[in-house]
């Protein structure tokens, strides 16, 4: 049994969470700057309102805390500050390891909004170069696998997404050139059993920690859909000079509800992230490591074709 501190216990990290408690075996605050609502208290684990700029406050509230497992949302981090806080805090305090807000893909080329990812990583790197003064890892899963089931619920506390590249419950998909670059999904399932199994670890936790539920390319997702779906699917081809130019043509554009955007302002957001990840999938960079599946040889990882099957059961 271990003490664990979730800083930023939003959605992911409330998957997270649960697949601990079930544990029964760890200690765990949740770290908040604000106060918890009735829907934000956890049984099994305690919130502590903390101002993670606050340098000596924030060290007690990490006395006694193994492990730190990070989830601010990197692009309201202004400076990285918070982060940066809770690491020098969790060394302060002797926290043995962390694991700064990662929890997607491992190379960030075009996905702007995920920028201070690099940061954080090169500040760890610093706080280590002379001597390890605390353990981490970048948890990298790639893209979440749960996302490609459309508008159906398949998680407790993950909401669903239209950022995706094919769209199995409309049968339709959509991507830059040949669709043959590949692509890392892992079911939040899996993350979340490979971060309990990485708590127990004892071990020394790798420093970039890839977790390759199953990497594949749009083009073989998409017979895959088909299949299971029964049905051809409509493949919209984006023309990559459209897409440096900024140019997203698509006939379907997923819809961000963000409280106090305009509408204008959401669909020029949505147009900008969808090419992001377009051309991101272009450059062959949206396949991930396996560092921890190395270290847990024997754990069967979620395949696309097995999540789709249990999703569209009513085919």
């Amino acid at each position: 049994m271990v003490k664990i501190a979730v800083a930023g216990p939003g959605q992911v990290a409330r998957e997270i969470i649960d697949g601990l408690l079930a544990t029964g075996k760890h200690d765990i605050i949740l770290l908040s700057r604000r106060d918890a609502t009735p829907a934000d208290l956890i049984k099994g684990t305690a919130w502590v309102k903390v101002d993670f700029l606050d340098r000596q406050r924030l060290v007690q509230a990490l006395e006694g805390v193994h492990t730190v497992l990070s989830f601010v949302t990197v692009h309201q981090d202004t400076d990285n500050a918070v982060q940066k806080a809770l690491i020098d805090a969790a060394i302060e305090a002797g926290v043995k390891r962390i694991a700064p807000s990662e929890w997607g893909v491992a190379n960030i080329n075009h996905l702007d909004w995920y920028e201070n990812k690099l940061h954080v990583r090169k500040y760890l790197q610093e706080k280590n170069k002379d001597k390890k003064v605390i353990e981490y890892c970048l948890f990298q899963p790639g893209w979440f696998m749960n996302y490609i089931a459309g508008s159906r619920k398949t998680l407790k506390h993950i909401q669903p997404t239209g950022f995706i590249f094919v769209d199995h419950e409309n049968h339709r998909a959509r991507g830059p050139g040949d669709l043959a670059s590949r692509v890392t999904y892992t079911a939040i399932r899996d993350v979340v059993h490979i971060v309990v199994k990485a708590i127990d670890y004892e071990g020394e936790w790798p420093e970039v920690g890839g977790i390759n539920g199953h990497t594949l390319s749009p083009a073989e997702e998409i017979k895959i859909g088909e299949k299971i779906r029964g049905t051809p699917f409509e493949v919209e081809r984006l023309d990559l000079e459209d897409l440096r130019a900024g140019v997203v043509k698509t006939s379907w554009l997923p819809t961000l509800n963000i409280p106090g955007l305009a509408e204008a302002d959401s669909v020029a957001l949505s147009r900008h992230i969808l090419c992001g990840m377009m051309l991101h999938l272009a450059d062959g960079t949206g396949f991930g490591s396996d560092e921890w599946n190395r270290i847990f040889p024997d754990y069967k990882f979620t395949t696309v074709e097995e999540f789709l099957s249990g999703v569209f059961t009513d085919v």
